[in-house]
């Protein structure tokens, strides 16, 4: 006589429970979350028509590499940069930065929010 083997039959998933889950990560998701900016960096692009720098106005030079910073071929670093700018500023100034290739954007940004405390300061990013 032949063995029969049970049949078992397959219940039908639900996705209730699962669908609570998601919910409740999602809310939790949404609850935790911050939407506010911690800094901001104020940029402004070149217009048309910009005036150029008049002939008595020096502009300063800053080179921005990946371990040094220099300000008119002189090294400095990026805490005593503030005191060494006041020092060279002469009424309102133009302040070039040339960025090496392998400067990261992260330098760039703490370089310009450095730079965003100084008053009467110009600064042009070069390209």
């Amino acid at each position: 006589m032949p063995v029969r083997a049970a049949r078992t039959r397959r219940r039908a998933l639900s996705l209730t429970s699962l669908i609570d889950v998601i919910f409740l990560l999602l809310l939790f998701f949404m609850l935790t979350s911050t939407f506010t900016r911690f800094s901001e960096i104020r940029l402004s692009a070149a217009g048309a028509g910009a005036s150029a720098p008049t002939d008595d106005a020096r502009p300063l030079f800053l080179r921005l590499g990946a371990e040094r910073l220099t300000l008119n071929a002189s090294e400095t670093t990026l805490d005593a940069l503030e005191g060494e700018i006041a020092g060279l500023m002469d009424g309102t100034t133009t302040l070039l930065v040339s960025a090496a290739a392998e400067v990261t954007s992260q330098r760039l940004v703490d370089l310009l929010v450095a730079l965003d405390g100084i008053p009467d300061l110009s600064v042009v990013v070069l390209e």
